[in-house]
């Protein structure tokens, strides 16, 4: 009934959340605060300034602003101080539209998200644009071509309408006009009248001012040889603007309004230069209908300099077109990159545009890979047709390395002055290798040399040779050939490296090489390595100091052959020896034993701590002192003193096969047991607790509880314990006070009792001397130990989960019913037969 009612109620409720779920988009963007349509940034397009092409929106950055409110003129301009103030132009840039823009950060071509990101397809089209030569120069934000106003004026400037002309007239007559460029060409000077200078050059006005004032003006006209007494200068006041044209193929065409004094250069660099299909060879300047100037960028790149860059003029339009030839160069050039080429240009030409080849590259041939009308094919090119070689737009140039190998090479090692590569060419043969290599060491072996020869299919070959046979003429002297590698043996590399090894009490047991194995020389004797060893310790059984030598001529198959000698000296604490025995020559592989003495034995200490009157480190004096007699040393028991509850904890080395070797690992760990509980304990130092019996200790000195005492042990003796701990599988883990009479049990149940995980008959107790006693089992009952202070009773857990009576009867069912089914079958089979 209640699940009808559920269902009911869930079909009532259903149009109305999925009405919910629909409008939950649109209430997203109702609640959600609307973002700006796009943000003002540096580099994105619609950050407009000036140099950008007319009919950009100079508002397009302001998000939400209307698009018709303070506009300005699409046309962008460049003023005289923005060219020179380059700086303020820049911090500007976000306040006047019109202020110029560096072509480097133009964007109008590649688009970016609000978030400054180039999406992949722009920033693919970037990559490409950066790899063809000459697109860098218009990209670079520290080139600036743009000319300095403060420049003297030049005499080839064409004077046009705006120019404001400055006319000084100096020396023998002194006088200062200033007039400017009328619209229609005309300059207005009193006494002269209008005189048309529109089109003119600086030097061709001054002449015609010349002209003009020498009429009334003394001395302006030299005469009878003489030069003119007055002289007559034009210069330029303030500087026009003129407005010209970028079209083609061009990051950034448009309109631009620059100072008449640049150059068609100038305005192309205003406009981003050409793009990734411009040309940079045929730049062309069209005035007044006519092409007037040829430009070719890569003049400039390789030369630096311009031939067709003229000044630009009122309505100048500059016009760049598509590239006609263009290559792309990989490898092993200096300059990388694409490209482009005038259609008379051959290979060689291009590899002077690339920088010429690298240090490490193939010269004698280059491939092309070219681009045919159906597929791709591969053009080789060898060098001396790199000047007649025609290249084709498209063409893949790619350049290898050299290969990794060394044509004349030989190679001498060994024995020599100067092991290493030699050229084959100054060293043909065997004797003359050697020579090269200023002859053979002192050590050398010629009785049998090793030349490794490479064979025409890789394979090598060893030639045997008697070097002296060779030398002596006996032999011809061998030819060498490429990649001959002449191995010279060294008579030390022949012989096993003989050593003399010091063992024992000495004071540097680690004086030679590899832990007290000493290099062997000639004539050396047993002072020679004690010295070199430091000298005897001070535990050193100096009167039998043993030398233990191999036998080299031992009786072969012997049972009771003799393989070593001994010998023993009485050395002196100077290290000298009896008259008879000084200067004992010792041989290869000698063994020098010192051992220590027996009657020297170093002080041992143990550690009481806890309970006593007077804890701390207390020296053994006999070998067979023990715990009593350090107790009853340090005063006795204090009142507090827990004497069930004592510990004895014993440290020893454990020794394996790399720590008995390690010396001073071993030192250490004799200093650690020395030092007790301050020290810290090293990893091959092992404690262990043994549980000790006090107060049996304690009334029977030197009974058999009585343990004797070892270096390093440390004795524990606890304050009196009132507490008793229980863990493991109880319910509640607690710790108990500890009260006369408590049995185990009692000490369980006081923590709630067992669990149903608890494993009853294996619980134990572990009393406060380190020593643990187990639940012992009387027919059917568990006998668990007595519980005294200081104890900690443990439960542990079964291995796995005990059945409950029901699941233990269902088990037994299902077993029984698999069991019916089994013989029913098998008498129903009985009956079929």
């Amino acid at each position: 009934m209640n699940t009808f009612k559920l269902a009911k109620s869930c079909k009532f409720f259903l149009p109305y959340l999925l009405s919910l779920i629909i409008s939950l988009p649109a209430l997203a963007q109702v609640v959600a605060p609307s973002a700006p349509t796009s943000a003002p940034t540096s580099t994105g397009a619609g950050n407009t300034q000036s140099g950008q092409p007319s009919g950009t929106n100079p508002q397009g950055t302001q998000g939400n602003q209307p698009a018709n409110s303070n506009q300005q003129s699409n046309t962008p301009k460049a003023s005289d101080a923005q060219t020179t103030e380059k700086a303020k132009a820049a911090a500007a840039a976000n306040a006047d539209p019109n202020a110029p823009k560096d072509a480097s950060t133009d964007q109008s071509k590649i688009n970016t998200s609000t978030t400054g990101t180039l999406s992949p397809a722009d920033q693919e089209k970037l990559a490409f644009r950066q790899k063809i030569y000459g697109y860098s120069i218009f990209a670079d934000k520290k080139f600036d071509p743009i000319p300095d106003l403060q420049i003297a004026t030049p005499t080839n400037y064409v004077v046009g309408p705006g120019d404001n002309l400055n006319i000084y007239l100096y020396n023998y007559a002194e006088a200062t006009y200033k007039t400017i460029v009328s619209r229609d060409g005309f300059i207005t000077i009193a006494r002269l009248g209008n005189i048309y200078v529109s089109g003119r050059t600086i030097e061709e006005v001054r002449k015609i001012l010349i002209d003009k004032f020498s009429k009334f003006t003394p001395g302006l006209i030299g005469e009878n040889g003489e030069t003119a007494r007055t002289k007559l200068m034009v210069t330029l006041g303030e500087i026009r603007n003129v407005k010209v044209f970028v079209t083609g193929e061009v990051i950034n065409p448009g309109t631009y309004e620059i100072t008449s004094l640049a150059s068609a250069f100038n305005a192309l660099y205003q406009a981003g230069g050409p793009n990734e299909i411009g040309s940079f060879r045929d730049v062309r300047v069209v005035r007044a209908g006519k092409v007037i100037s040829h430009m070719d960028i890569y003049d400039y790149l390789v030369n630096g300099k311009i031939d067709g860059d003229i000044r630009v003029q009122d309505n100048d339009n500059i016009v760049v077109g598509f590239y006609k030839k263009r290559v792309e160069v990989t490898g092993e050039m200096k300059r990388p990159g694409i490209y482009e080429l005038k259609p008379e240009e051959k290979l060689a030409d291009v590899i002077k545009y690339a920088g010429g080849f690298t240090d490490q590259a193939y010269q004698s041939r280059v491939k092309i890979e070219r681009i045919t009308a159906k597929e791709r094919k591969i053009v080789d090119v060898p060098q001396d047709q790199f000047a007649t070689a025609e290249v084709v737009t498209g063409d893949l140039i790619d350049v290898e390395t050299v290969l990794d190998r060394v044509e004349n090479i030989v190679t001498i090692e060994g024995a020599v002055m100067r092991a290493g590569n030699f050229s084959l060419d100054t060293s043909p043969t065997l004797k003359t290798l050697i020579e090269s290599a200023q002859g053979l060491r002192e050590d050398a072996f010629t009785g049998r040399i090793s030349v490794l020869r490479t064979r025409p299919d890789l394979t090598i070959e060893s030639i045997q040779l008697n070097l002296g046979d060779v030398l002596n003429g006996t032999v011809p002297d061998l030819v060498l050939t490429r990649l001959d590698q002449v191995v010279i043996p060294s008579k030390f590399d022949m012989a096993q490296s003989a050593i003399v090894t010091v063992e024992g009490e000495v004071n540097n047991p680690k004086f030679g090489e590899n832990d007290g194995k000493y290099p062997y020389v000639a004539n050396m004797t047993l002072e020679d390595v004690l010295v070199k060893a430091g000298g005897f310790r001070e535990s050193a059984f100096t009167t039998e100091v043993e030398v233990i030598r191999r036998k080299r001529n031992s009786i072969p198959g012997a049972a009771n052959a003799q393989i070593a000698e001994t010998f023993k000296f009485n050395v002196n604490r100077d290290l000298s020896i009896g008259n008879k025995e000084t200067n004992f020559v010792l041989l290869p592989f000698d063994q020098i034993i010192v051992r220590k003495s027996p009657n020297y034995v170093e002080q041992q200490s143990v550690f009481l701590e806890g309970e006593v009157l007077v804890p701390g480190s207390y020296t053994i004096i006999n070998k067979n002192d023990k715990i009593s007699d350090i107790i009853k040393r340090s005063g006795g028991l204090t009142e507090l003193a827990f004497p069930e509850g004592a510990t004895l904890l014993r440290r020893s080395i454990v020794t394996n096969v790399t720590e008995a070797t390690n010396y001073e690992q071993e030192e250490a760990s004799q200093e650690t047991i020395k030092k007790g509980r301050a020290a810290v304990a090293l990893p091959n130092v092992k404690e262990e607790s043994i549980g000790i019996k006090l107060s049996v200790i304690m009334k029977n000195p030197g009974s058999f509880e009585d343990l004797v005492v070892q270096e390093g042990d440390i004795i524990r003796i606890p304050k009196r314990l009132e507490t008793v701990q229980v863990t493991g599988e109880v319910l509640y883990p607690t710790t108990v006070k500890f009260g006369k009479g408590l049995s185990f049990a009692d000490y369980i149940s006081h923590s709630g009792g067992f669990t149903t995980r608890s494993l009853r008959k294996s619980s134990y107790i572990k009393y406060p001397n380190g020593s643990v006693d187990r639940t012992r089992k009387f027919m059917f009952f568990n006998v668990y130990p007595k519980v005294q202070p200081g104890s900690e009773i443990f439960v542990p857990s079964r291995g796995a989960p005990s059945l409950t009576p029901q699941q233990a009867i269902q088990t037994t069912i299902g077993v029984l019913s698999s069991v019916m089914t089994l013989i029913v079958t098998i008498l129903a089979f009985r009956t079929l037969k």
